[in-house]
């Protein structure tokens, strides 16, 4: 028997669904809710299998990791979801296990419910892009913090601007040392931070006299 509560503030979205999985063999709706608090509220006083979440856009990530904290071992699945929808990664981040789509039928919802409590996401072609990009995208976010920077990478004239940073020079002055523009010098400083992974003017001349 799979437990659920219903979370939507439309009562015709959350009497529609309590409906749906109240006829259907193996499923026991044990609460529904309207806002975020009642929610919460209900998943903590029946500790269900799964909480369906319909939210209006923006409202269900809040919701999620509100039930993610306080609810561990329920799954949570975002209901009402489009393929280009910008709370996807946003809901995968705070916890959500499973979506269903706008225009899912009965069927693939309840699909999408028997399938999260297998730890199992099915979802369209289009989620699961938007979802592999953002875990390539932040892999590689990692991989460059990590990565140790590589002196080798800069020019002879990015090592001559990054050694004028550490002597406390501003763009102007260097340019003017270098006789170059000062757009060329800032493009010459956007460069070296890029290649050694660094923010801030300084953290750049560190890592040349560390190194030199």
């Amino acid at each position: 028997m799979i437990r659920l509560v219903v979370i939507a503030p439309v009562r015709l979205y959350r009497e529609g669904l309590a409906v749906l999985f109240a006829g259907r063999d193996g499923f026991e709706v044990v609460a529904t809710a309207v806002s975020t608090d009642d929610g919460v509220a209900r998943v903590r006083e029946t500790s269900p299998d799964v909480a369906l979440v319909a939210l209006g856009r923006g409202a269900g990530p809040e919701l999620v990791r509100a039930l993610a904290s306080s609810a561990p071992d329920t799954r949570i699945v975002a209901v009402g979801i489009a393929d280009d929808d910008p709370d996807v990664l946003p809901l995968a981040e705070a916890g959500v296990a499973g979506y269903v789509t706008t225009e899912a039928s009965s069927d693939e919802i309840v699909l999408v419910v028997e399938s999260v409590t297998r730890a199992e996401m099915p979802c369209s072609p289009r989620l699961a892009a938007t979802l592999l990009s953002r875990v390539s995208s932040l892999a590689e976010q990692q991989r460059r913090q990590g990565a140790a920077p590589d002196l080798a990478t800069l020019t002879v004239r990015e090592r001559e601007i990054v050694e004028l940073i550490g002597d406390g020079l501003s763009n102007k002055e260097i340019a003017s040392d270098l006789s170059i523009e000062v757009t060329t010098v800032k493009n010459h400083v956007h460069n070296i931070f890029e290649k050694l992974h660094v923010s801030r003017r300084a953290d750049a001349a560190a890592i040349v006299r560390r190194r030199a």
